[in-house]
């Protein structure tokens, strides 16, 4: 029988032992879930299968009308044909800007396992994940290219910025991680919430974006333990800059992933009267932006990461809410 702990000393080792065996546990079981649970793009999806067929005029690419642009009466005035199209643009901007950021992350995440020692339980989940994000990747870049259409992702200036990011992990790992919840947890809200509602019509999309979910839940998972172990011991005040920083990396991510594409305004000369009724003076587009970062804000949260300074920031990236407890107490 192991000896209780004699000294406050030994209570904190003993506990440190105990978080440091649960978070290896962790990492163990999302190691395990990667093997026995995993899709190969070109395997698992029935690409040309006649109903899998991507057209651009197919109907099944419509915006419902409970999308904010889709109930918009602009948008219902168009011909069935440009309604689809524009329906396909969004998907297919989604989907390259999703892969243009998995890119940035298997690179960051490579630079992050480069330096792990020997016998780190961190290295072989680092490859899992690199390896499905690769599958990812695949998976989009064909969807996009079977759409025929002129789709480039993220803006150009953007895109050029944005490869400072696989170098993070030689700065921060904490911020790193920080960066990955900000391009993942987005997405992942988007996609839940428009598959529980009923809203995705084509079996092409509705199989790409269940497979990306059931993924993506261990990468975000992985991210979310990591902070947790990590954060709690950093320094006093890299925490706080961490905590000053995290608000404003969340708060581009989250806009970048669900913004309107420039390129589809353009495509579609979508009037500008238009595009502010939906998107940028839309309460419940800036809802959705709130509300795609709430378990990321409650993780920073938890961490000791919002006082009074870093809740401002949060407040002026316009990605800060109440916590559910005082919500209810209103």
């Amino acid at each position: 029988m192991t000896p209780a702990p004699s000294t406050t000393a030994d209570r904190e080792n003993d506990q440190q032992v105990v978080e440091k065996r649960a978070y290896e546990a962790v990492i163990e079981r999302l190691s395990k879930a990667s093997v026995d649970k995993h899709w190969e793009p070109y395997v698992d999806i029935p690409w040309d299968d006649p109903d899998f067929q991507v057209r651009q005029d197919d109907p099944r690419w419509e915006l419902p009308g409970v999308d904010k642009l889709g109930g918009h009466p602009w948008y219902r005035a168009q011909p069935p044909e440009v309604r689809a199209k524009i329906g396909l643009w969004r998907v297919a901007t989604a989907m390259k800007i999703g892969l243009q950021f998995e890119n940035l992350l298997k690179r960051g995440l490579l630079n992050y396992a480069y330096r792990l020692p020997n016998g780190s339980p961190e290295f072989r989940y680092v490859y899992h994940e690199t390896i499905e994000e690769g599958h990812h990747g695949m998976m989009f870049q064909e969807f996009v290219n079977r759409t025929k259409l002129p789709i480039k992702g993220m803006p150009g200036p953007l895109s050029v910025l944005a490869q400072i990011t696989p170098w993070i992990p030689l700065i921060s790992t904490e911020l790193f991680f920080i960066f990955v919840l900000g391009g993942e947890d987005p997405i992942d809200h988007v996609q839940r919430k428009t598959l529980r509602e009923g809203q995705i019509k084509h079996p092409l999309e509705e199989t790409i974006m269940r497979i990306h979910i059931a993924e993506e839940a261990r990468h975000i998972s992985f991210a979310r333990h990591y902070l947790r172990r990590r954060v709690p011991r950093m320094p006093r005040h890299r925490r706080f800059l961490l905590g000053i920083v995290s608000p404003i990396v969340l708060g581009i991510m989250a806009r970048i992933m669900l913004s309107p594409p420039g390129s589809m305004i353009r495509a579609f000369r979508i009037p500008e009267q238009v595009v502010k009724d939906v998107y940028t003076d839309n309460p419940e587009a800036s809802a959705q932006i709130r509300d795609s970062v709430s378990k990321t804000r409650e993780l920073c949260a938890e961490l000791g990461m919002m006082n009074a300074l870093q809740r401002r920031i949060w407040k002026i990236m316009g990605i800060y809410d109440d916590p559910p407890a005082k919500r209810a107490a209103r």
